[in-house]
């Protein structure tokens, strides 16, 4: 556990964001407006709040999707009847609460007093101070009494009880009229939550919820949209034992299963006939929840040898991550800047406690426990995801977790959620511009938070946690393990750590500490390197892993360590001879003389342990990619062994492991690259099953490198790919084929009459894509087509084999 110096208690307390790298240049500086001098809002910042059942809602600055500069609230809607209503108008100024000034940041220390007022030592009462036309006061406006959060919350905690039971009221209220444009997603949140109730009296509403969801199809997001809609109507048909809705439930189970990946993913839309995803692929965020419902559907009484399969091929992919990081976008590697990434490790936590696998339901749940303020403010394209699932990960960990993750941020965040009359808004990042979800209703998303202790459906632990129940001093330490990050001070909190206390670090369980401790140790002129040497060489796993983090990140300062680091390519753990390879892959230099075994365990597969060839996958990396340090070497490397490795390289499964291999074409000759002219053709023409956004980039090489040797199969590779490429960024790849194929000159004259074809389908057939777009595609074939019956170009052709 790591004890942070008081500063940076005070500065992980202040909410930040876990902001990827592509949104941050987005979010331009703006200055801090002081509405105490007449400063107003900034006309480009809408994101305003609502501070809690107060009625109010209110404006602060952000900076870096950061509020902690934040010293005002300006007054922006004040609710007619609520309790700020005669206290407040628009255009007011909260300066502090309970007779302090902002000081910490605002959303926090509001949402903090809330809880402290509608508790029994607060009796209602809440103090803000007001500033309003050159005057401060202190004005006090009356509040329900809640009562506490208890110290298990939600969990034997009458607060909670009253929270659920007012939200679920209105809700269902609210649902026995819901207008017909409310997402699907919502929809079957907010029904799931009034099914985790218990309550009998919404049982009629219920049924016409599940008559809706065995009805519903979609066009578009279906692997969104099916993921929810099946969850809700498995846990109904468990809970209530109606089977009138198993017809319904029967189709969509089978439509999910049947339009998975050949990897077992799932994108945006259901996979295509040949087992690929359409566009940039793989999403794992609706991928977990279709796996889950996939789960209770077969629970609920759907059996079928395709949904088993479905479900065994998702888990298989998603295993890989346990003890890895956070379970990422799509098919890459572990997310290592927090711990959850849009609220997958919560899923992850849920679905493999409904599997009976202990190891990942334990891991993901860790994760999803060190997941709070800082992390888990945000999330690609907005943090919906990230706040529902948070309670069911971290719950797995059983009640000890839940109370001190509650009063470390749940709390505090969920009173600030929560509206006069029970229902929860979605509050979103500060920055409102990454926030798909802006306007949707979460009732249903917190209030099943406040289900878990009823245990009435799957996803609010109906089943006995298959996760280790931790104690309070255990719960302790996975909040602090969470505790030293900031979207705006990213490596600062760790800066402040001695060198002892990070070598310490990096024996940390979670791999995101030992991430940090690795970046604050390589900033560091005179890194601690004879302590890494001591790790390496120790007997516990993750501090052996951490020590190759560490050494990973310092380049070729860790040359003392190749020895160790060769040694433990030959180690029993695949992710300790993964992390090993990195880190000589980093060192370089000194590190040559690894090459020969590298190349070797290239070869090595294991079906059990590493069905999906992950090893090979990061030596593709470590090895050809040009971010590596070996792509320099490897191509004078043993001829065998090197032909070995491409040939079983191209074949992996990854689009982006394979393209890395790429980097050899150029600097090979053609006598060099005659061997493996067949593997580079079966690249081109077999695409990589997972990985889609970047499958392409190996198959254009492949046409490139054919077409530079003359090789008389490019041609008819290349038009045939031409039609069958990703559509995803087609118009710039179709620029490039034409001019690859227009350096065969005239011996693609042949081939005519197919590239009229593929021109006549861009311009009118070509589906779901833009118009404009398929007529620029089609321009590029026909002036090609042009320029090869013009072409005096004869080229010798030159057989593959």
């Amino acid at each position: 556990m790591i004890r942070f110096p008081i500063s940076v208690l005070f500065l992980h307390a202040a909410v930040s964001l876990s902001m990827p790298a592509w949104a941050a240049g987005r979010n331009a500086k703006m200055e801090m407006p002081d509405f105490t001098q007449g400063d107003v809002i900034p006309a480009n910042a809408k994101h305003d709040w609502n501070l809690g059942a107060t009625g109010l809602r209110g404006w602060m600055y952000c900076d870096m999707l950061m509020t902690t500069d934040a010293r005002q609230i300006m007054v922006t809607e004040v609710k007619k009847g609520s309790p700020a209503d005669g206290n407040f108008v628009v255009g007011d100024v909260i300066l502090g609460v309970a007779g302090k000034a902002f000081s910490i940041e605002p959303r926090s220390e509001f949402g903090q007093a809330i809880s402290h007022a509608e508790s029994t030592a607060g009796g209602g009462k809440l103090a803000i101070t007001r500033w309003r036309d050159g005057k401060t006061d202190e004005v006090e406006i009356n509040m329900p009494v809640m009562g506490n959060y208890s110290a298990t919350a939600p969990y034997n905690c009458e607060k909670s009880q009253k929270i659920l039971a007012q939200g679920c009221k209105v809700l269902a209220q609210q649902m026995e009229s819901a207008p017909p444009h409310i997402d699907p997603i919502v929809r079957s949140v907010n029904a799931l939550a009034l099914l985790a109730s218990g309550e009998k009296s919404y049982l009629p509403l219920l049924k016409k919820e599940a008559r809706w969801a065995a009805s519903f199809t979609s066009d578009g997001y279906k692997t969104w949209y099916y993921g929810y809609a099946m969850l809700f109507l498995s846990e109904y048909v468990i809970a209530t034992g109606d089977k009138s809705v198993m017809s319904g439930l029967r189709r969509l189970a089978l439509e999910a299963a049947k339009s998975q990946s050949a990897v077992g993913s799932w994108g945006h839309k259901f996979a295509k006939p040949d087992g690929r995803l359409f566009g940039y692929g793989m999403m794992n965020s609706p991928g977990i929840p279709l796996t889950i419902s996939l789960v209770l559907a077969r629970q609920a009484g759907v059996r079928d040898p395709e949904v088993t399969k479905a479900i065994e091929l998702s888990a298989k992919l998603l295993r890989f991550y346990i003890g890895k990081g956070a379970v990422p976008y799509g098919d890459h590697d572990a997310w290592m800047e927090n711990h959850d990434d849009n609220g997958k490790c919560g899923m992850a936590s849920v679905l493999f406690h409904l599997l009976g696998e202990a190891q990942g339901a334990e891991f993901f749940s860790r994760m999803s426990v060190a997941c709070y303020g800082a992390e888990r403010d945000t999330g690609h394209t907005g943090n919906y995801f990230n706040m529902l699932w948070a309670m069911p990960g971290v719950a797995q960990s059983g009640s000890q977790a839940t109370g001190l993750w509650m009063k470390e941020f749940g709390g505090w965040y969920y009173d600030l959620a929560r509206q006069v009359d029970g229902t929860f808004v979605h509050q979103g990042p500060p920055e409102p511009g990454f926030d798909s979800y802006r306007g949707w209703d979460c009732t249903g998303a917190f209030l099943l938070a406040y289900a878990m202790p009823l245990k009435k459906i799957h996803i609010t632990g109906k089943l006995p946690s298959k996760a280790p129940q931790v104690t309070a001093e255990q719960a302790q330490s996975l909040i602090n393990d969470g505790r030293g990050w900031s979207n705006k001070h990213r490596h600062r909190s760790y800066d402040l750590l001695t060198d002892a206390e990070l070598i310490q670090a990096l024996s940390s369980w979670s791999p995101i500490v030992r991430e940090r401790a690795a970046i604050a140790l390589s900033r560091r002129k005179d890194a601690p390197i004879n302590d890494l040497l001591k790790l390496l060489q120790g007997e516990t796993m993750n501090g052996q892993l951490g020590a190759c983090q560490a050494l990973a990140m310092m380049g070729q300062r860790g040359a003392p360590a190749v020895d160790l680091l060769i040694k433990l390519l030959d180690h029993k753990d695949m992710w300790l001879r993964i992390k090993a390879a990195e880190a000589l892959t980093a060192i370089g230099d000194p590190a040559k003389k690894a090459l020969p075994r590298l190349l070797a365990l290239m070869l090595e597969t294991d079906e059990k342990y590493d069905p999906r060839g992950m090893q090979q996958r990061y030596l593709c990396t470590c090895l050809f990619s040009k971010r590596g340090s070996f792509v320099r070497d490897v191509a004078d490397a043993d001829r065998k062994a090197l032909y070995n490795a491409v040939r079983m390289g191209l074949q992996n499964q990854d689009g982006r492991a394979r393209s890395s291999i790429s980097t050899l074409y150029e600097s090979m000759s053609l006598e060099e690259l005659k061997p493996l002219f067949p593997a580079i053709m079966e690249a081109v023409m077999k695409p990589a099953p997972s990985g889609e956004m970047f499958a392409d980039q190996i198959r254009v090489e492949g046409i490139r490198v054919m077409a530079k040797h003359k090789i008389r199969e490019g041609i008819p590779a290349c038009v045939t790919y031409i039609r069958e490429q990703n559509p995803w960024a087609s118009e710039k790849r179709t620029e490039e084929l034409m001019q690859i194929l227009l350096t065969y000159g005239n011996q693609s004259k042949p081939f005519i009459p197919q590239l009229k074809k593929i021109a006549d389908y861009f311009e009118k057939d070509e589906p779901d894509f833009p118009q404009h777009l398929m007529i620029l595609k089609a321009k590029y074939v026909r002036d090609t087509i042009a320029a090869i019956e013009q072409s005096t170009e004869s080229p010798r052709l030159i057989p593959m084999k």
